[in-house]
């Protein structure tokens, strides 16, 4: 690794530092600041979790229809990996570890509108570990599943999503 690659990751590294040292003081000394930035990052990762939820399964509408072991199943492959294991996986872990706090915090358990959303973002991490075994299958060349498949899988995510902002903003019950 490159001197100047190395100095941005320190640098980058300190700043991270920085911002979770100012988090935990912020836990400590000032709960209701805490809490308004765990809901930032929570919604962050939230984001970011959707982005790959809703990319992932359009790569492989495309990579459907290449040919096995072409130059372009090769790139898909590569996409897929990066996307899941760079972008996605990490989301939905601080997803799950910032919401459950957040919940806990504001004691939310026994709400029925967190019930359902929770329902929900059970079904949607159901629906990730699908396209985790999806992405391993592409990557072994054993994908069985047509484009047409792919693009209804693509509502899926969407579908789930469009009920988990309902309840939390509306929170009907």
């Amino acid at each position: 690794m490159s001197n100047i690659l190395l100095a941005k990751r320190k640098k980058i590294l300190f700043v991270l530092g920085l911002f979770f040292l100012f988090l935990t003081t912020s836990f400590i000394f000032l709960e209701e600041v805490a809490y308004i930035w765990i809901k930032a990052l929570h919604t962050i990762a939230v984001i970011a979790w959707m982005a790959g939820m809703l990319y992932l399964p359009r790569i492989f509408v495309y990579h459907a229809e290449v040919q096995t072991g072409s130059d372009t199943s090769e790139t898909f492959k590569v996409m897929e990996h990066k996307l899941l294991h760079i972008i996605m996986n990490p989301a939905m872990a601080a997803t799950w570890v910032l919401g459950s706090w957040m919940a806990w915090q504001q004691d939310w358990y026994n709400s029925g509108w967190f019930i359902a959303k929770l329902v929900l973002v059970l079904l949607m991490t159901i629906a990730h570990c699908y396209l985790y075994i999806s992405v391993c299958t592409f990557a072994d060349d054993k994908n069985k599943k047509t484009n047409y498949y792919w693009r209804v899988f693509n509502e899926v995510p969407t579908v789930l999503v469009i009920g988990i902002i309902i309840l939390v903003i509306v929170k009907p019950f």
